[in-house]
């Protein structure tokens, strides 16, 4: 993971400092769109930031899984001295995948403005350049700026991003059987149809994994928020006796 979010992130910032002069116009137009929609939508903005917050939230849900409980079976198994050091490394996470987020928002914005620019038009509805929706845009802003390695560099850093994502949320899974079940039957069942579900999976419509991943995930956070609700003394505590610490170490 480290190693291909590096390689991912160093070909972003190389796209991002050819388009250098529309960084401060597209942090303009994301403040625009987000605090005066109408002045960009229309009479449409209350449909689309219905649709803003609905995918925004889920998007962003499955791509840091901030709230959902899912990474602490990877994290619980570090050997540390204290739990709270572990979970800060956890919270890392979160940070880095919004990085890698955000700057390809960028990249996306950049190569918009740069594309419609040189088309002789003005910079407000610079989006409409790309054809297509979701990894489509995201290839033609990396072509843009790449030529044709930029669709190959986007294609080759899905695959590696999807395989990593797939063990990972199997590792999740064969951890919570484990415990449930103490059984190596029971593992090889689960894998079993973890790869009867992969296979499945790939015959369907990209738009009923999207709402099923999006009713799985909601589903997750739920208990998980009401858990962390409960433990919140416990971690305030925790973070105290942390901060305790660097403070008398600093001194």
């Amino acid at each position: 993971m480290p190693i291909k979010a590096v390689f991912y992130l160093l070909g972003t910032l190389v796209i991002l400092v050819h388009n250098a002069h529309y960084i401060l116009p597209a942090f303009k137009s994301i403040f625009v769109a987000a605090f005066n929609p109408t002045a960009v939508l229309g009479g449409g903005a209350g449909i689309a930031i219905q649709q803003a917050m609905r995918f925004g939230i889920a998007r962003g849900l499955f791509s840091n899984e901030a709230g959902m409980g899912s990474t602490p079976h990877a994290h619980a198994v570090a050997k540390v001295e204290r739990p709270e050091q572990q979970g800060y490394i956890a919270m890392m996470g979160v940070f880095v995948v919004c990085v890698i987020v955000t700057l390809t928002a960028l990249a996306i914005i950049t190569s918009g403005m740069s594309m419609w620019e040189l088309g002789g038009k003005t910079q407000t509805n610079f989006l409409g350049v790309f054809t297509g929706q979701g990894i489509a845009v995201t290839q033609q802003a990396y072509t843009y700026v790449y030529g044709y390695f930029g669709s190959l560099f986007i294609s080759v850093s899905l695959f590696f991003f999807a395989f990593s994502t797939i063990v990972g949320w199997y590792y999740y899974g064969e951890m919570n059987i484990r415990y449930l079940f103490n059984s190596q039957r029971a593992v090889r069942a689960y894998q079993l149809v973890v790869i009867a579900f992969i296979f499945i999976a790939s015959f369907f419509k990209v738009e009923l994994v999207w709402n099923m991943a999006d009713m799985f995930n909601g589903l997750m956070v739920l208990p998980n928020l009401v858990a962390l609700i409960l433990l919140s003394p416990i971690v305030i505590k925790m973070s105290k006796y942390v901060g305790g610490k660097v403070a008398e170490n600093k001194a």
